[in-house]
């Protein structure tokens, strides 16, 4: 995954225009028209009432085991702190606190291209038009439930593969909608991808592909 993860860093650094011409075609000359979208809308609104369904769900059933001196879904204080630090530290503190608020990029419905008034930057170059396009914070969030996924004990396959397509519909809907480039979107999925699993190795000591 970090060989994966450079070289299509690298791949969007020689060949900026990517973003642009995947982000054209969703735009129709005057606005991206799949913008406001029942799909749209729906993948855009779900990722923070199911972050927070999930955390007070784990949250309850952690209280409850401690309380009552049982084991329902094996939740206990190692599995709070890693889910605690799945959502905190990928998510939160690389995506949302350091990158979207000091990193500059400007969307693609801000750029000129798409008929806004900002200055294209390409991925990992410092922008000076004030945006909060790199990377997509809506992306890394939805593909914390890779981190859930994780825990399964049983069917984790499927929990994965639920979690990373609905990871990709949300990416997609912010695509759609001219809130983030290609790029922006692929460096949140591997930032998250790579911190949770490093995560569960450390907190649960056993392998995990990164």
């Amino acid at each position: 995954m970090w060989l994966a993860f450079l070289l299509l860093s690298t791949l969007f650094i020689l060949f900026p225009q990517i973003d642009i011409q995947t982000s054209a075609l969703f735009f129709n000359g005057d606005t991206f028209y799949l913008k406001g979208t029942l799909f749209e809308r729906f993948f855009y609104n779900s990722v923070k009432v199911l972050l927070t369904l999930f955390s007070i769900g784990s949250l309850s059933i952690y209280i409850y085991n401690k309380v009552k001196k049982t084991n329902i879904l094996n939740i206990d204080t190692k599995v709070i702190i890693y889910i605690v630090l799945v959502l905190s530290v990928a998510p939160g503190l690389i995506v949302n606190a350091t990158l979207k608020e000091h990193w500059g990029r400007a969307r693609p419905v801000q750029i000129k291209e798409f008929g806004g008034t900002k200055t294209f930057t390409p991925a990992f170059i410092l922008s000076d038009q004030k945006g909060h396009s790199f990377s997509s914070g809506h992306t890394s969030a939805a593909f914390a439930f890779v981190g859930f996924a994780l825990l399964a004990r049983k069917r984790r396959k499927f929990w994965m593969t639920m979690a990373i397509s609905y990871g990709i519909l949300v990416s997609f809907a912010r695509l759609i909608a001219g809130g983030h480039f290609l790029s922006d979107i692929v460096t949140s999925f591997f930032i998250v991808w790579i911190v949770t699993h490093m995560l569960y190795k450390i907190i649960f000591k056993k392998d995990s592909a990164i």
